[in-house]
């Protein structure tokens, strides 16, 4: 795939992410394709990454993601994104607390035939426990919206 057609993929994976369709999004993904998440460990195939999108709109029905920057290197794509949503529902054994979080994310795309083989995403796990409440500390600044 060109630069632009994986640039294109990006953008439509985050209009897919909008619209919080958990099947569409792991379509964007290898049959076997695996992710890994400190959120989620690591996923492998289709079903277990749809099962984590789902688990994650649960939780935050609202979220919603910006892209920051996009980096094309031949088939990898590194994505640069803010995520922020309000824990409603059930997330680590703590239900829903109404608490808005936002954290920004590095995902790393490794891309096979215009689908992401793998995935892996860098991002502070802990911060979002601390945000929505499931773990207690004195917070750091938030992340502005």
């Amino acid at each position: 795939m060109t630069r632009d057609e994986l640039q294109a993929s990006v953008e439509r994976y985050t209009a897919t992410f909008h619209r919080h369709d958990p099947a569409a999004l792991a379509a964007f993904h290898a049959p076997d394709g695996i992710v890994e998440s400190p959120m989620y460990a690591t996923l492998k195939g289709r079903a277990a990454i749809e099962d984590a999108y789902r688990a994650f709109f649960t939780s935050f029905p609202d979220a919603a993601t910006t892209n920051d920057v996009t980096i094309v290197d031949g088939s990898t794509v590194a994505n640069f994104v803010t995520i922020s949503g309000t824990h409603v529902n059930e997330f680590y054994g703590m239900p829903g607390t109404n608490r808005r979080m936002a954290f920004r994310m590095a995902r790393l795309l490794e891309m096979d035939r215009g689908l992401i083989a793998r995935e892996r995403r860098v991002y502070d796990f802990t911060g979002v426990l601390v945000q929505v409440g499931v773990l207690k500390a004195k917070p750091t600044r938030p992340i502005d919206d």
